[in-house]
């Protein structure tokens, strides 16, 4: 048997055990899952919302949203941030150096005028030149904050954690749409936890082709684009099995930039959001975890398996690719930048078993794809092929791989009836069966791209996200 031969043979045997402990590991996952949201619901009435709501003594909490050349649909997204049913909040609105109108539509439309603000740098940004209150009492939740451009996100909301009067606040981006009892859901685990809870986070849906009227979700819709089909499939997928099951585990890595809340002492501490990470979600919770495990205090990060949060996706493949090789490269720039962490017992769980997690069934995974196939080519021109094994094998994987979807879309179903009618639903289950030949294999690609980007070490850019804007209830009745 030649060196080749005897590599191949080797290759095919690890990649045999890592599947079957990938699929044993998935398993673990869904159940693990299940039995967090049926606990989820068991408890959901321990602490009624509407007492939170009611209340005049209530925990306090900020809505940190970055805008940056936001002009043609700032004022309605403000609007609907404003529409929260919750007795002590804020919006603070941050103007990132748009070069736009954006910072002109919004003293016009809100009737803001500069103010004297008391503002402290705990942690860098770049300079903000400075901040806007309403003289309509309407608005007077509205703070606006004008900064020069910090090229990510992360500088954005690092003003914004800074200008925030409040001792837990929501990062959000400036277009999502949340519901309006969004405050009161997630800031619940702070309440009524015993154990400190740095942070919480919820699901977050697809808002192509949904209807919205007055700033709130009128009418859900399956998605009518090709693209972003397939993201609902990964999104009801991701937020309801695996999210859920490491939130039963307290064992969170990432809590979505469309939707977290935190809290801000921590996050001050933890050093805030790293602006030059593509992945700075990932990446501030990482440090957050390693600040708690520095100073050994017991912490929670828990995760709410209702949908609070509407966003619009890449509607194209030039977008959904931009976006999905710049996580790819935020993933593998988070693992590389807290490689100690590893197998590092001093981190627990976050050393022991989420970071290796991460490691072996996230990051490597696109790349044993692709190896999978250089040796699935070289056996076919130069050695003999099980066929047998080979579409048995194929077929468990396709099949696995399809049950768990499927699952999750039927759970999302019974349990939030997201979609009026059958037909959507339908349609739904028709991409589940080609999203293995269709979608995944431009994910692979995108986080090939991205690791590639990372070890060249070429310029970071986030990107424009083009939107479509959302569809109100006005417009379809007009």
């Amino acid at each position: 048997m030649s060196t080749l031969e005897n590599i191949i043979k080797t290759y095919e045997t690890y990649i045999a055990y890592y599947s079957i402990s990938y699929i044993v590991f998935y398993l673990l996952l869904a159940i693990l899952s299940w039995t967090a949201i049926k606990k989820y619901y068991k408890s959901k009435y321990f602490l009624l919302k509407e007492i939170l709501v009611k209340s005049n003594h209530t925990v306090g909490v900020s809505i940190v949203a970055p805008a940056f050349n936001e002009a043609t649909t700032i004022v309605y997204n403000v609007k609907s941030l404003l529409f929260q049913e919750y007795p002590k909040f804020e919006v603070v609105i941050v103007n990132d150096g748009s070069t736009d109108a954006t910072l002109e539509i919004l003293i016009r439309e809100f009737n803001l005028v500069k103010v004297d603000f008391f503002y402290q740098e705990k942690i860098p940004t770049q300079p903000v030149r400075g901040h806007y209150k309403s003289t309509n009492p309407i608005y007077s939740k509205l703070l606006v904050v004008d900064k020069e451009n910090g090229k990510s996100k992360a500088d954005g909301s690092n003003a914004g954690i800074n200008s925030a009067k409040y001792s837990l606040f929501i990062c959000t981006d400036v277009d999502c749409i949340l519901r309006k009892d969004t405050i009161s859901m997630l800031a619940k685990p702070f309440i009524e936890n015993t154990e400190k809870v740095i942070a919480t986070g919820a699901a977050i849906r697809i808002s192509n082709s949904c209807e919205f009227k007055d700033g709130m979700l009128f009418k859900s819709h399956f998605p009518d684009n090709f693209f972003a089909r397939f993201q609902e499939l990964e999104y009801i997928r991701s937020f309801l099995f695996g999210r859920m099951a490491w939130s039963k585990i307290n064992g969170l890595l990432l809590v979505s930039g469309g939707l977290g809340m935190f809290d801000k002492e921590t996050v001050i501490e933890a050093g805030g959001y790293w602006h030059k990470s593509l992945g700075e979600d990932m990446e501030l919770i990482t440090r957050m975890r390693k600040l708690m495990h520095k100073k050994k205090e017991k912490f929670l990060i828990i995760y709410i398996p209702e949908s609070l949060c509407w966003t619009e996706v890449p509607a194209s493949m030039t977008i959904f690719l931009r976006q999905r090789v710049r996580w790819a490269r935020g993933l593998v720039q988070t693992l590389y930048l807290h490689k100690d962490v590893f197998l590092n017992p001093k981190y627990g769980k976050t050393g022991l078993l989420i970071f290796p997690y991460y490691l072996l069934y996230e990051f490597a995974v696109p790349i044993l794809e692709i190896l999978g196939l250089i040796v699935l080519t070289i056996d076919l021109f130069f050695f003999s092929i099980n066929y047998d094994f080979l579409l048995i094998g194929s077929a468990f994987v396709y099949l696995f791989y399809i049950s768990i979807t499927l699952i999750s879309v039927f759970l999302d179903q019974l349990i939030y009836k997201h979609y009026t009618g059958i037909k959507e639903v339908l349609i739904l289950i028709a991409m589940i069966f080609i999203e293995p030949f269709v979608f995944h294999p431009l994910n692979v690609y995108a986080s090939l791209k991205g690791y590639w980007h990372f070890i060249r070490q070429k310029e970071q850019k986030w990107g424009v996200m083009v939107r479509q804007g959302f569809t109100t209830e006005q417009k379809q009745t007009s």
